[in-house]
């Protein structure tokens, strides 16, 4: 029996080398543009801090006025304007955030002094520094289109990892310059070529990590993770979907937007009009706020303060007839989530469901959230979730100068065509990952046949030269 060659440069590590090839040269763009609008979101409250310290900070003086009078307030700096959530302060030197729907269909963010019912100014979160980054982070600013390219990369971003990791593997396990620590004096393709895998290896885990816990916000792999985790009941609880309300259309995540990862699928409760006293109001769109006859902000408030959920917290206010109140807390460490929804005309509590009531399966994927945005435990993990950022941004660039330079005159420079044997154990690896993730189970088979058939066609030029 003939012996496998698998030593660095046979043919097995030349197969994987040119998927890494390719992976590579496509992927790289997107990562780069991935990994630096991450760091940047990483820090932002911090930078939104020094951006708009004038909004975002007010002088303590006493007790905060009644949120009525704030969110008048707001609406009067906004003609025509509703409020559709209100984000209330983690700190007493912090103003309250009221997100105001406009009617063409804009939208604001307008900042009140708690203490004064003040407002201190607005701002377009889509045109500021973070709000950029957020946009393009998550979907390039290309909507759903964005978001399925966001998902691709980040799926090919695991298959590089691991391809990369087989590369660097050395021969030599006792060589450590150029393989833990790049040889700085080396210069041009060889320096390249250390920084690439040195900060590859040291990177590899945070990398993987940052790319998983990011993937159950991208569409298919986290409706597919939704899907897994309600059928093997370690998701949102069953129990809790219902809880003696009946359910409106809309999920959580259609209705209000932003809310915690857990909740985005499941269904709204409804709001119950009062027999005979049903509003005439009609709703116009999303952003119609709570109907004649609502119980109104400051009592539902209370209601959640006699439920023990103090500020800091985020309120959505109800949307059309059927609309609920939604508050919920937000920790960086989300054993102390916990939501409540409250029925808009009667005052009751509909639902309340909290950390300790998910399954285990959601409480790993919340936990790998705030791990991901650098919440958890304060400076420390926003440093070392930047390190990963940094580490794609290394490679990201490392990689293609490395090809720049040693590519042909005039040629791609791709590496040498693998054996039939070594090409079809590459191919059963490769898919085996890429089976992880559905959006890109099938761009393994576009690569290869396009593979075959630029190696065809340029095979075919040589020998009609020759």
């Amino acid at each position: 029996m003939a012996k496998v060659d698998n030593r660095p440069y046979g043919p097995l590590y030349r197969a994987v080398w040119r998927w890494h090839f390719y992976a590579g040269l496509v992927t790289a763009p997107f990562l780069l543009i991935l990994a630096i609008t991450g760091a940047i979101y990483l820090f932002n409250e911090e930078i939104n801090d020094l951006s708009y310290p004038h909004l975002r900070f007010v002088e303590a003086a006493g007790m905060p006025m009644p949120l009525s009078h704030m969110m008048a307030a707001a609406e009067a700096h906004l003609p025509g304007a509703v409020t559709t959530r209100i984000d209330t302060p983690d700190a007493a030197d912090r103003s309250v955030q009221f997100f105001m729907a406009l009617p063409e269909g804009d939208s604001r963010r307008v900042f009140v002094d708690p203490y004064q019912a003040m407002v201190l100014g607005d701002l377009d979160y889509r045109r500021t520094l973070i709000g950029i980054a957020d946009q393009v982070h998550g979907s390039l600013m290309l909507g759903e289109t964005g978001d399925a390219i966001v998902e691709l990369m980040a799926c090919w971003g695991v298959v590089l990892t691991v391809t990369g990791l087989y590369l660097w593997w050395p021969a030599d396990r006792f060589r450590l310059r150029g393989l833990l620590v790049p040889r700085l004096t080396a210069g041009g393709r060889a320096l390249l070529r250390d920084l690439h895998g040195v900060v590859g290896f040291w990177s590899a885990l945070l990398i993987l990590f940052l790319i998983l816990t990011g993937l159950p916000w991208a569409t298919q792999w986290g409706n597919l993770l939704v899907g897994v985790m309600d059928a093997t009941g370690i998701g949102y609880p069953a129990s809790h979907r219902g809880y003696n309300a009946p359910t409106s259309t809309p999920t959580a995540k259609q209705a209000v937007g932003d809310v915690p990862w857990t909740l985005e699928p499941t269904p709204m409760p409804a709001s119950q009009a009062p027999s005979g006293g049903h509003s005439h109001h009609q709703a116009t769109g999303p952003a119609t706020g709570p109907m004649d006859g609502s119980i109104g902000i400051d009592r539902a408030a209370a209601i959640l303060a006699e439920n023990g959920m103090e500020w800091p917290y985020r309120l959505s206010l109800p949307r059309g007839e059927t609309g609920v109140y939604l508050a919920f807390t937000y920790p960086g460490q989300p054993q102390g989530q916990r939501s409540l929804y409250i029925d808009q005309y009667s005052g009751a509590l509909l639902r309340e469901v909290s950390y300790a009531d998910y399954g285990w399966g959601a409480q790993a994927v919340e936990l790998g959230v705030q791990l991901h945005m650098g919440n958890y435990f304060g400076l420390t993990n926003q440093i070392l979730m930047l390190i990963p950022c940094i580490g794609i941004v290394v490679l990201s660039i490392t990689g293609p100068w490395m090809w720049w330079k040693r590519r042909p005159q005039g040629k791609l420079g791709v590496p040498k065509v693998p054996g039939p044997a070594k090409l079809r154990n590459l191919v059963l690896i490769t898919l085996g990952l890429c089976a992880l993730f559905p959006l890109a189970g099938a761009s393994p088979l576009a690569v290869l046949v396009g593979d075959r058939v630029w190696t065809g066609l340029t095979q075919r030029k040589a020998n009609q030269i020759g």
